[in-house]
This record gives C-alpha cells, structure tokens and sequence, in this order.
C-alpha cells in the first residue's frame, strides 16, 4: 500500500495549523517547518510538526538578523 505524500507549502501548512490549532502559524513557524521537512511529506508527518513547532521555545524558531 502506498502512502499519498502532500507538497510542503503555505498553504497546506496554514490548512493543517487551522485544521490541528484552531489559528494560523506566525511566518517564523512556517520557515522553520519548511526547512525541516522534505519538499513532500505524508500528512501525518506535517500534522505532526505543526504541532510540535508551538512547543518549542521562540528562541529555538525565531529568525534573527
């Protein structure tokens, strides 16, 4: 059996946050995702990180200049 992977984009990250959160990733969170996860992944693996992206400290995610 085949697992069906899903694009690693915006939009599928603000339905899975909208979907698992009840509220939209800040663009901080998004980024750090991104460049965490392949280009695609299965659903299970993107709900899973958009999960655990909110308890990590801000300091692990934020972007600085």
């Amino acid at each position: 059996m085949r697992i069906a992977k899903v694009p690693v984009n915006d939009t599928n990250l603000k339905k899975a946050a909208i979907r698992l959160l009840g509220q939209r990733l800040v663009s901080n969170e998004s980024l750090y995702i991104r460049s965490k996860l392949a280009p695609s992944v299965t659903q299970q693996e993107m709900d899973d990180n958009v999960l655990a992206v909110r308890k990590l400290p801000w300091a692990t995610i934020a972007i600085v200049d």
